[in-house]
């Protein structure tokens, strides 16, 4: 952990305590939501949600498995093999935004031209899940940062790799997915010229088809406008029982 990023926790956390100790002092004594402890604006129901839906229909979260024809997904998050050596997710599914999800149906179907095809990580995260990744990993470089929120959180963002179709084998890369190592950055050079030529081509497709690549990790794009979605905070069984 750097300086600068140890000064942004450090005072952080004098502020919460701050703001703790004096709300103990008032009449009434309002409590921290444990759920949102930094008092984010953030939809956490599914009558909110689909208010927000009608207001705006590109607020709808789509299923990718359904939506983009052979679309690979590795939900680590549903499983024990991730960073945090615990299943976050109760299923292994992946939504995104409807634009998010038109910009990624046109890179699968460009991808499939060359042979070539995704394989996706992950998609929408609940606030639920930043909370905790930041409990387990504090270093916001790989880490979203609870006071913000998460591009995943607003079904802005996705995690993925490419994959040939003809094997189904992932094509090499830098590291693996949510390796939190300097290998990850776009920076990082030193690497064989197909594990640089397979990354460039991921970030050329993804880049050319509506997303912003995130520097410090190969796998990670957002949804150019994503800030116009709000922070979702909505489980995996709720989005499931929409039809």
């Amino acid at each position: 952990m750097n300086l600068r990023e140890f000064n942004r926790r450090t005072i952080t956390a004098l502020l919460i305590a701050f703001m703790a100790l004096s709300l103990s002092g008032c009449k009434g004594q309002i409590k921290v939501d444990p759920k949102n402890p930094y008092g984010l604006e953030i939809i956490n129901t599914l009558e909110e949600y689909s208010k927000s839906v009608e207001a705006d229909s590109s607020n709808l979260l789509v299923d990718l498995e359904k939506y983009i024809p052979g679309v690979v997904l590795d939900i680590r998050y549903a499983t024990e093999n991730n960073f945090t050596g615990k299943k976050i997710y109760t299923a292994p599914k992946a939504w995104l935004r409807r634009d998010a999800a038109d910009s990624l149906l046109k890179v699968q179907q460009i991808l499939a031209q060359e042979g070539l095809g995704i394989k996706v990580f992950d998609a929408y995260r609940p606030y639920a899940g930043t909370l905790y990744f930041y409990k387990v990993y504090g270093d916001t470089t790989f880490v979203a940062a609870p006071w913000k929120g998460s591009i995943h959180n607003r079904g802005g963002a996705v995690d993925l790799t490419l994959i040939d179709l003809a094997t189904g084998e992932e094509l090499a890369m830098p590291t693996p997915f949510d390796e939190f190592s300097k290998r990850a950055s776009y920076h990082y050079t030193e690497l064989p010229q197909e594990v640089l030529s397979n990354r460039d081509r991921l970030l050329k497709v993804m880049t050319e088809n509506g997303f912003t690549p995130y520097e410090f990790e190969w796998w990670h794009f957002n949804i150019k406008g994503r800030e116009r979605y709000s922070l979702l905070d909505i489980s995996f069984e709720d989005l499931e029982k929409i039809k």
